[in-house]
């Protein structure tokens, strides 16, 4: 019997470029996960919306960082290390829509649902309480599977899961499963599983009917995405919905998606204090050292000048260069080596630089307006403090910079 997943959901713009996804990959192993799920990393369109995607075959260049290579080999690399680190890598799979300035569009225009007017169709949500509530996605295109033109759609996005298949990933997260025929997916799931069997294919159904669901039955998904985030406890639904689910697939529970408040949020809005959410949670030793270091350090802008005077030296001294061309920073803990690949330029003049306690307006005065410095932008971005002040005064603003 297969082992059920654990899935870590890895979020793109929160860990940064790929090689912050690879530095996330041993603490995610350490704390017992099996899977790492990255939502959409392909190159967006105009909105910038991860799911809203311009050319699937090309990445994301906020994802891309200063890396060398190409997209494909640094997206093998990262699939590489999840794997050593006993990580099955998933990928998101958007395909009910693309971006609305897609190059699919101007190529196949007829791939593309159309209003009565013939524009592009947004794909949109009504509010099941409020009818009148309708939500539309603007920046998106909504795909049309129906003939004739479903079967090349199809085989677009079956070279297209062949293609990441191939690149080491090991599942693909569907989204909005609902909103593409069960025929479709079972012929993507079979381009798929022709690369490697093994490969999975999750269903994400979030907002869709108990209907819509059931009507991917003879899709071939392995897993669904359950509602038991929203149970009570107590209620029937969550058993019944269960019940009418796992002749489909097993199915999977979530605390927290991209679609919904952090865990954290819900607790604190529940009335749970900081401190006794954080009492439950356990770090491990690095954690909590690496932790103590950084409160110990930023809040102080004296003590990160200090800091800062030291990597000056380090910068200015020849050291930084030798260590990276001989890869050193490598050999540090995951978070200490992102820290210094990341590390802000700094100058002299930026450590002795001091704001004006008060700067007049320019001019009639409108208002007085009080500069909170910052513990950071004081040290390493003191110019950016200085123009804030120089624009405020031209408004006619008074300047007061509180010590």
């Amino acid at each position: 019997m297969r082992e059920g997943l654990r899935i870590y959901n890895l979020f793109p713009t929160l860990a940064g470029p790929i090689a912050g996804w690879t530095a996330e990959l041993p603490r995610i192993a350490a704390m017992a996960f099996n899977a790492v799920y990255v939502n959409p990393f392909h190159y967006p369109g105009f909105s910038g919306s991860l799911y809203a995607v311009k050319d699937y075959y090309r990445l994301n260049p906020r994802f891309r960082g200063k890396a060398r290579g190409s997209d494909d080999a640094l997206l093998r690399g990262f699939t590489k290390t999840a794997r050593g680190h006993g990580l099955r890598p998933i990928m998101d799979l958007v395909v009910n829509h693309t971006a609305k300035d897609s190059e699919l569009i101007e190529s196949r225009p007829n791939w593309f649902a159309r209003d009565r007017d013939g524009a592009v169709r947004s794909p949109f949500a009504v509010d099941p309480n409020d009818p009148e509530r309708k939500t539309v996605w603007g920046d998106l295109a909504e795909l049309d599977y129906r003939p004739p033109q479903r079967d090349e759609i199809v085989a677009y996005f079956e070279a297209l899961v062949r293609h990441y298949a191939g690149l080491g990933f090991g599942g693909f997260r569907c989204d909005a499963a609902y909103k593409v025929p069960a025929e479709v997916w079972r012929r993507l799931i079979g381009a798929a599983k022709s690369v490697d069997p093994e490969i999975l294919f999750l269903a994400e159904n979030l907002g869709a009917t108990l209907d819509e669901v059931e009507a991917l039955a003879a899709a071939g998904f392995d897993y669904l995405f359950n509602s038991v985030k929203w149970w009570d406890f107590e209620s029937p639904w969550l058993l019944d919905q269960y019940d009418r689910f796992r002749h489909i697939a097993p199915t999977i529970g979530f605390p927290e998606s991209h679609d919904t408040e952090r865990l954290v949020t819900e607790l604190v809005a529940a009335g749970f204090p900081d401190s006794e959410i954080e009492a439950h949670y356990r770090r491990g030793l690095f954690d909590r050292l690496f932790r103590a270091m950084i409160f110990a350090l930023f809040p102080h802008p004296t003590r990160l000048r200090i800091a800062a005077f030291f990597q000056l030296l380090y910068v200015k001294s020849g050291l930084r260069w030798l260590l990276r061309a001989l890869r050193l920073p490598s050999l540090l803990p995951p978070r200490l080596a992102q820290l210094e690949k990341l590390m802000p330029e700094v100058s002299a003049r930026a450590l002795t630089a001091k704001l004006p306690e008060f700067t007049p307006a320019v001019g009639e005065r409108r208002a007085r307006v009080a500069l909170l410095a910052g513990c950071v932008q004081r040290v390493y971005f003191p110019d950016v403090n200085a123009a804030t002040i120089r624009v405020l005064a031209a408004e006619g603003c008074d300047v007061v910079v509180p010590r």
